[in-house]
């Protein structure tokens, strides 16, 4: 019988991919999530009980008798590192062996991303953990660029000239599930990024290209930026990840480029207008 893979965040974009991956490989797949009712029905897989990272107990009886468990990062908030420190101690405690997290690009204590700070942490609490492990550091969602445009067809933030290496979400899933299939990733960590690094400016190009209509980029100041996103009403902490993201881009921080993903899921990583031809809902709201 095949060990148990325990998957958290099945019901978004990368958990459900990869549960789905393992599923019709076969693989024995647990799904968890907050709320079963909204996980997704996936052929061969079940659906474990309510677990959200917070709640310890819940988890401990949620992963117990799952080998591996694929750790989807917690949505951010201000607790996000606790939640994923209850959950990492959740495992060990129902005797999980290997973990698999979902982490981000250049994670680091003092990355200029605000929100990558918190995968930092919880890595290092991976690490003094007793688990096997290994991390994915995702960079931007490839379909977060088009999101960046406004109605009126504008990009604006404090990117500057940076350029950013964003990754397709079938790209990532495919790639955790040659880790979560694959052998020798214990203690390893993969930069999972797309084919090349491109500039704002050159992502309202294509965007520009695909929909017919002229899309922009505005570089806006750090006091520009937070200006014109204080109109949302969100939290401080919040707001400074938003311009964070664009400010990690002029850093530099976003423009790595890996090989992982053609090493770990067997093919080439998809570009931006690649993933713009595939995926034509990603900039309808831009369409005149």
């Amino acid at each position: 019988m095949p060990s148990v893979i325990a998957v958290t965040g099945a019901s978004g974009r990368i958990g459900g991919r990869v549960a789905e991956r393992l599923a019709a490989q076969g693989e024995d797949v647990r799904l968890l999530g907050r709320n079963p009712a909204r996980l997704p029905k996936i052929a061969g897989a079940r659906v474990g009980p309510a677990a959200a990272y917070g709640d310890g107990e819940a988890m401990r009886t949620a992963c117990t008798g799952a080998k591996t468990l694929f750790l989807v990062s917690a949505h951010e908030s201000r607790g996000r590192v606790r939640e994923h420190m209850t959950a990492v101690d959740a495992a060990v405690a129902a005797g999980v062996e290997r973990l698999v997290y979902v982490s981000f690009l250049n994670a680091a204590p003092d990355a200029t991303f605000t929100f990558a700070r918190d995968h930092w942490h919880t890595e290092e609490y991976i690490r003094a953990s007793n688990l096997r492990y290994t991390f994915l550091r995702d960079s931007f969602y490839l379909d977060s660029l088009p999101r960046m445009a406004g109605a009126d067809g504008v990009i604006r933030g404090p990117g500057g000239a940076g350029r950013v290496s964003a990754v397709a979400h079938d790209d990532i899933a495919d790639s955790a599930v040659g880790v979560l299939l694959g052998e020798g990733h214990d203690s390893a960590t993969y930069d999972l990024t797309g084919p090349s690094a491109i500039t704002l400016a050159e992502a309202a190009d294509e965007l520009t290209l695909i929909t017919g209509r002229t899309i922009s980029y505005v570089t806006e100041s750090e006091d520009e930026a937070y200006a014109s996103r204080s109109v949302y009403g969100a939290e401080s902490w919040e707001v400074a990840g938003w311009v964070t993201s664009y400010e990690a881009i002029a850093s530099g921080e976003m423009a790595t480029v890996s090989d992982s993903v053609p090493k770990l899921a067997g093919h080439p990583a998809q570009s931006f207008a690649q993933f713009l031809r595939e995926n034509p809902e990603s900039y309808a709201h831009l369409i005149p």
